[in-house]
């Protein structure tokens, strides 16, 4: 490992999580101004573009001969809120302890990336790399909430020159053990798209004194919420999911109740994701019940936070909606937002034969699994903005699984610094690969 490579990356890494950059409010534009100071002292033209000035988007680029693709490397600067009370060390502290541990919120959501994608294109401008293509930095806003329109979404549109060929954003890259021996590395191609309900039980109001008075549609919702959370959707494959059951060697074409068994089997990751791949998922999670404690609700509802997969509709939904809260229940529903999300990028690109071939150089005979993210990520907009190829890759291989992914939204992330140093050398090799 280029030790000065990594150490570099750490700093970096611990001057964004410095900056406190909770969202909700967001207030992205000082993470963005530690990235341009970073950039410029290395020798980049750094350009901020905001239509909130308190939440600055960032761009840089290297620029290509013009004879070979484009490559964006993507980062969001905006983290979710962090109660300090409950962290071992201050979240905003960016502790680096005597194992080699650095902790504070957003070292393993996104500003672990972010650090690296930085100290990538620094340490190939200083070094006069000439890309075939131009290679650029995007920093986004407003990732985590995206309800403000000042993020990466109103950025495709306010610059069209930002079309690229091919984009690396968060997720993927994890590198898991399997059950057999076999070492594979996920690549995320695409993700589920979201489509929030809010389901209203129907009952009639009352004083709440006189309980048998009114039909109380608090407890009609605990019901239909029960049966939510019961009901098991139907099961279907899309392509990236499909070839990576068939990369693992697994028979796609099987019972898919036998598929998630024998996919369950290889790690525990797959064990917990494996279901939410193979289908629609729906999650109650927000309620609303009476406005005063001693009256009955004729209304009482709840806030579902369903995922569908590439090609699903709100049809889909509705159907498993309504398969699940039965017909002896009065209810009501609606849906909160449009279909938002569910992209996927082919397989078998210039960009994945880079990744491919750095990633044997790096660890020889490892396994790449393309996957979807159950979650929502910046790739989905610039995928449907200008039909880029975009892959989620981020080496992980010194922190364990359970604690980086444990870490996310959630008390005492952190990340293991040889991690960093692995991930930009890496990305360095990748981008030497695919515009060299």
């Amino acid at each position: 490992m280029d030790l000065a490579l990594r150490d570099e990356a750490v700093e970096l890494l611990r001057d964004l999580v410095r900056v406190d950059s909770s969202n909700p409010p967001g207030r992205e534009t000082p993470v963005a101004m530690v990235v341009k100071q970073y950039l410029e002292a290395n020798g980049l033209e750094v350009e901020l573009v905001a239509r909130d000035p308190e939440r600055a988007n960032l761009i840089t680029r290297l620029p290509g001969t013009g004879d070979g693709p484009s490559l964006a490397l993507m980062g969001h600067t905006d983290v979710v809120p962090a109660d300090a009370e409950d962290w071992t060390h201050p979240p905003f502290g960016a502790h680096l302890d005597d194992g080699g541990y650095i902790w504070g919120r957003g070292t393993c959501d996104m500003k672990n990336e972010l650090a690296t994608r930085c100290v990538t294109i620094a340490h190939l401008a200083r070094t006069g790399f000439q890309p075939r293509g131009d290679l650029l930095l995007i920093s986004q806003a407003d990732e985590e909430d995206g309800m403000e329109e000042v993020g990466m979404p109103w950025l495709l549109k306010e610059r069209p020159d930002l079309k690229c060929d091919y984009a690396i954003d968060e997720g993927g890259g994890i590198r898991l053990e399997l059950a057999d021996g076999r070492v594979v590395y996920t690549l995320q191609v695409g993700e589920k798209a979201t489509l929030p309900a809010t389901i209203t039980a129907l009952g009639e109001a009352g004083h709440a004194s006189v309980p048998t008075l009114g039909r109380n549609a608090v407890p009609l919702l605990a019901t239909l919420i029960q049966r939510l959370a019961a009901h098991r959707t139907r099961k279907r494959l899309v392509p990236a999911i499909r070839e990576m059951i068939a990369s693992l060697g697994i028979d796609p074409d099987q019972d898919l109740d036998v598929v998630a068994a024998q996919v369950s089997a290889l790690h525990p990751m797959f064990e917990a994701e494996i279901d939410a791949l193979l289908g629609i998922t729906i999650a109650p999670t927000l309620l609303t019940g009476s406005s005063a404690r001693n009256v009955l609700p004729g209304r009482a509802s709840v806030g579902v936070d369903c995922r569908i997969l590439p090609g699903d509709t709100e049809a889909d939904l509705e159907r498993e909606l309504r398969e699940a809260l039965g017909t002896d229940i009065p209810y009501e529903f609606v849906y909160d937002q449009q279909i938002n999300g569910g992209t996927e990028s082919a397989l078998g690109t210039p960009l994945h034969e880079a990744i491919s071939a750095a990633l044997e150089a790096h660890d020889p005979g490892a396994i790449i699994v393309p996957s979807l993210s159950t979650g929502f990520t910046d790739a989905a907009y610039i995928r449907q903005a200008f039909g880029t190829i975009a892959y989620g890759f981020w080496p992980l291989t010194y922190t364990p699984i359970d604690l980086y992914e444990g870490g996310m939204h959630n008390k005492d992330e952190r990340i293991h610094r040889d991690d960093l140093g692995i991930a930009t050398e890496l990305q360095i090799d990748i981008v030497r690969r695919l515009l060299g």
